[in-house]
């Protein structure tokens, strides 16, 4: 996003025509910084947006602002303080400020995930606490966040020998757009059934596959399944309510799993006719949900002997649902959070699965599961009944990334030294952050499930 658009002038013109916008190194040493200004003078604001991310637990926030300028921004080594910048939010009619944490200059509009100041560059980020109450990007649906943020700055911003690197102005600007990594790199699309019934979805391609679409490289299709929280019209949310679809793209993951990411997301008005009232097992979303696979996989590279389902909550109630009627489709799955129907389980005893839950989760309980159907504990103890060999282990959900992998790690050296292929992560009562139904926070961050998931072939 760095067009400069008719509005960003206008919005930014009186700040940079009065001398009060942002003035560069040059004004001391004029010539002196590559890119610089060459002069004494102003580097005017051309572009302010928002950068948002997708974060395991609290899903969809802005976690900074990033202004462009039209010169490259040089600090010199200083470190420009959060309190020279004042930002606001105006959210469903409601203005506040929020707090900003760091400021640095950049060479892209992007998070700079390092320690330090950042690189001269020609953008500024400003990064906000994503704590702040008034953080999110989204509710039942995405904010109108366009124009929705104010950013000003307050007070001058020097360099270490006193030269003045920003100068402060009375002029607010404003975001013109979002951006939200990852989520971006997803088209958008709609697929028809045989039926008529129309389901949205969001579709990830691989690098290799975009650069050289007549390779004859075949990719693994890994298909995710939404909570009930994300029935909608707006072909955002299933990725965006949370990271099982946006792990599985970002660019260390494709880079080690190159994959086709397909994302659909069940439309409203909500179809609730499942044989237990799920939108994922209704006749209508279950049959255009196969046939979009199947047209998907035929129309695009894709290798058929590794087809993937995830899905949490309603979700992993998707899988046990579809997998039965489809046994010999899937190479795998991983379901959290999910209930389902027991009878069904002997039908996919041969099929590689980890299944996780929180022992303590209120909205799917562990044992009892949803409307008569038990939840994955009881689902666990039929397939196992059924023939499968299950390995089990229980631990806490809220362990650091590099425990909680060890743990997997563990457990899946117990499975395959059994020869087992289903396996099932229990986590103890009071260990899953802020509601024990987010069992998911950690799954699909968890880098021994999915290398598990992608070694996984019919």
């Amino acid at each position: 996003m760095t067009g400069v658009t008719r509005r960003t002038l206008l919005t930014v013109a009186a700040g940079a025509a009065a001398a009060t916008g942002v003035s560069t190194p040059a004004a001391a040493t004029a010539g002196a910084a590559p890119g610089g200004a060459g002069t004494a003078g102003l580097s005017p604001v051309l572009r302010a947006d928002l950068v948002t991310r997708v974060t395991p637990r609290d899903n969809w926030r802005v976690v900074a602002v990033a202004l462009r300028y039209a010169h490259r921004i040089d600090p010199r080594g200083g470190v420009i303080p959060p309190s020279a910048f004042q930002v606001t939010a105006t959210v469903g009619g409601r203005t506040a400020p929020r707090t900003v944490t760091r400021v640095y200059p950049h060479t892209a509009a992007e998070v700079d995930e390092r320690a330090g100041s950042g690189r001269p560059g020609n953008f500024l980020i400003i990064e906000l606490d994503p704590a702040d109450t008034n953080s999110p990007a989204a509710g039942s649906d995405p904010f109108p966040l366009d124009r929705a943020y104010a950013v000003r700055q307050v007070a001058d911003v020097r360099a270490p020998g006193g030269v003045t690197v920003l100068a402060a102005s009375p002029f607010a600007v404003r975001n013109d757009g979002v951006i939200t990594p990852v989520v971006d790199d997803f088209v958008a699309g709609s697929f028809t059934d045989s039926t008529g019934f129309e389901m949205d979805f969001r579709l990830h391609r691989p690098r290799g596959f975009v650069e050289r679409p007549g390779a004859s490289t075949r990719y693994p299709l890994v298909v995710t399944l939404h909570g009930g929280g994300e029935v909608a019209d707006n072909n955002m949310t299933q990725l965006t309510g949370n990271r099982i679809a946006v792990t599985f793209a970002k660019p260390e993951r494709q880079r080690a799993h190159p994959a086709f990411v397909l994302a659909p997301q069940v439309p409203l008005p909500r179809p609730m006719d499942g044989p237990d009232a799920t939108d994922w097992t209704d006749a209508r979303v279950q049959g255009a949900l196969a046939e979009l696979v199947d047209a998907f996989a035929a129309g695009h590279p894709v290798d058929e002997r590794r087809l993937y389902l995830v899905g949490l909550s309603s979700g992993a109630r998707g899988i046990f649902g579809l997998l039965p009627k489809r046994p010999d489709r899937f190479a795998a799955a991983v379901a959290t959070a999910g209930w389902g129907d027991t009878a069904t389980m002997e039908k996919i005893t041969h099929i590689p699965l980890w299944a996780d839950h929180s022992m303590d989760d209120p909205v799917v309980p562990y044992r009892e599961g949803r409307f008569g159907k038990p939840g994955t504990w009881g689902l666990m103890n039929a397939l196992e009944g059924a023939g499968a060999r299950v390995t089990r282990a229980e631990w806490g959900n809220d362990l650091p990334k590099a425990e909680f992998e060890a743990k997997s790690r563990a457990l899946l050296k117990e499975a395959r030294r059994t020869g087992s292929h289903v396996l099932f992560t229990s986590y103890s009562p009071g260990t899953t952050p802020v509601n024990p139904h987010l069992a998911w926070a950690q799954t699909y961050e968890n880098d021994v499930v999915v290398d598990w998931l992608f070694e996984q072939s019919r």
